[in-house]
């Protein structure tokens, strides 16, 4: 979605108002496809005292398998960006202040960067996840189990022995 900002930048006291969805479901991450539902995008752009600013409220379901025990999880995430907006800036470049030299602000690129940034690096079904054994690989979510949890290393048997006269 590509906004003309003309009118806004003209007159102050105007507003445009954003509402859409944002196709993203061809995005991979780390070998699946997890934003199989459109991300939801609202807000608005608004010239107060001469000031732009863009308010975005950007949601999504990101859906994958659990990082920890391997089960199909969907979580929703959101994303706030505020954002002044200006024709140009001097000096170095700043992380509140977009620039839309043209006066034409491309909102799918804001929003798939934001959305990229935002992917959590850690996919929980939950925060409480208990995960997999390690020894014989029952999710400990839905079941005990009753493997002897301290494994000696092979290589350190002979050490572990010392240990226990």
């Amino acid at each position: 979605m590509i906004l003309d900002l003309k009118s806004i930048f003209a007159a102050e006291g105007s507003a445009k108002q954003i509402d859409y969805e944002f196709d993203m479901s061809d995005t991979e991450f780390s070998g699946v496809f997890p934003l199989k539902t459109p991300v939801s995008v609202s807000g608005r752009v608004s010239n107060s005292a001469g000031v732009v600013s863009l308010l975005l409220d950007i949601r999504y379901v990101y859906s994958a398998p659990c990082d920890r025990c391997g089960e199909f999880a969907e979580r929703g995430h959101n994303v706030i960006l505020d954002k002044m907006l200006a024709v140009s800036i001097e000096g170095e470049d700043s992380d509140t202040i977009i620039t839309v030299p043209n006066m034409k602000l491309d909102v799918d690129e804001l929003v798939y960067s934001e959305v990229v940034l935002d992917i959590p690096y850690k996919h929980l079904c939950n925060e409480e996840c208990k995960g997999i054994c390690s020894v014989c690989g029952k999710n400990l979510n839905r079941e005990k189990c009753t493997c002897e949890k301290k494994e000696i290393d092979p290589r350190l048997a002979k050490l572990a022995e010392l240990l226990d006269n």
